[in-house]
């Protein structure tokens, strides 16, 4: 009877865990500035169960496919990588709001002989902080002496989770 019983607790437990909804993607926001939210993420916490997809970084395609190595701006290359993710993240059952953390590898635009962190930015608040998508993002961003090819200026790497 003991043997009942306990087997009984048990799968009562296991129902109970099962059935408890999943806590969701936590987004740690930084304060708001000039009465705009801010651009980045403080941090963000992913629960035990969600599932996370991590994507490779992503280059610009070429403006015109017929000059293969001309790729555009700091802004231009950022608008290419991230639509390629968007991509990515769509055919894996993902969605922009779904990316929880970015790191951007940006190469010395020659224009500037620094990195265009305002072009970038232009870029990525097409994408984040919009009604299409009020979620942002952990960010990183860090200049690089060079990318894979001479013209690249933006190397973009994401993680997405979303609690099933």
């Amino acid at each position: 009877m003991n043997k009942l019983v306990a087997s009984s607790i048990l799968a009562l437990a296991a129902l109970g865990a099962t059935a408890a909804p999943a806590a969701g993607i936590v987004r740690n926001t930084l304060p708001a500035m000039n009465g705009k939210p801010a651009r980045i993420l403080e941090s963000a916490e992913v629960p035990a169960g969600a599932t996370t997809l991590y994507v490779s970084g992503q280059l610009a395609s070429p403006v015109d496919p017929a000059k293969p190595t001309e790729f555009g701006d700091t802004k231009t290359q950022a608008l290419s990588a991230l639509a390629k993710i968007k991509g990515i993240l769509e055919k894996r059952g993902y969605a922009m709001s779904d990316i929880f953390k970015m790191t951007l590898f940006l190469a010395p635009d020659p224009k500037l002989g620094k990195m265009d962190f305002e072009g970038v930015n232009a870029a990525f608040e097409t994408f984040f902080n919009v009604p299409s998508n009020p979620n942002t993002v952990a960010r990183s961003a860090v200049q690089v002496g060079a990318l894979a090819g001479p013209n690249f200026l933006v190397e973009i790497e994401v993680t997405a989770a979303k609690v099933k």
